[in-house]
């Protein structure tokens, strides 16, 4: 095939073909006579493996793997991908217990405000988890704004909700620009649509990156390494 024809079929440029076999992910192209590059339909399934690893896991690590598929033993290879859909099914686990967690969290009463009920930065970060440094990047960000007293910041049960919520939505992989948009629309509506349909595009990021990697197995078995 010429570069063109790889290009044509694996959904890229022809410069691109050249960049990725000149990366390595995909294997030397003998030359004809007259210097053109002549590929083999392994070359051809080395792109397409590539493209959907890319969307898996990202080009950088897709890369990687290919250089590995080329190079390196078969185990080392199909190590990685193992790790790479590990590395999913934690961020579906975690995208479920968001999930959960922000339902739960959002439903709870919030009574009557005492003084007393209120947390310091440090007593709201070890009770979460977190550095205090954090928490203090969600009060910067508009996040989780908590009261001053003595310029000291003190957290109402409220604020500790919300705070509980951010970081669900963190773990879940949503993003600070996102959540500083959402945090004040949910206080004021006490909506979980927004919310909700924010894990539902994360739910769904997830499933094409996860059959990328199938259709990437899929590519990678073709070629027989």
């Amino acid at each position: 095939m010429r570069t063109a024809d790889v290009a044509r079929q694996a959904g890229c440029s022809v410069q691109q073909v050249r960049n990725l076999e000149r990366d390595g992910v995909l294997p030397p192209a003998a030359r004809t006579g007259t210097g053109y590059r002549a590929y083999e339909p392994a070359h051809l399934q080395s792109a397409l493996a590539y493209r959907a690893l890319a969307t898996g896991v990202g080009p950088v690590e897709a890369k990687r793997i290919m250089r590995t598929v080329h190079e390196g033993p078969r185990a080392e290879f199909l190590a990685m991908l193992d790790a790479a859909h590990a590395r999913l099914h934690e961020e579906r686990t975690e995208l479920s217990e968001a999930r959960q967690a922000v339902e739960v969290i959002s439903g709870e009463p919030i009574g009557e405000v005492r003084a007393a009920d209120s947390m310091s930065v440090s007593e709201l970060a070890a009770a979460l988890g977190l550095r205090a440094s954090t928490l203090r990047h969600w009060d910067a960000e508009g996040l989780v704004v908590p009261g001053r007293e003595r310029g000291a910041r003190r957290y109402t049960p409220t604020q500790v909700r919300d705070a509980r919520i951010v970081h669900q939505l963190r773990k879940a992989g949503y993003r600070i620009e996102p959540l500083r948009a959402l945090m004040p629309e949910l206080r004021r509506a006490r909506r979980l649509t927004d919310v909700g349909e924010a894990l539902n595009a994360r739910d769904a990021a997830i499933t094409a990156r996860s059959q990328a990697l199938l259709d990437a197995s899929a590519a990678l078995s073709a070629l027989d390494v």
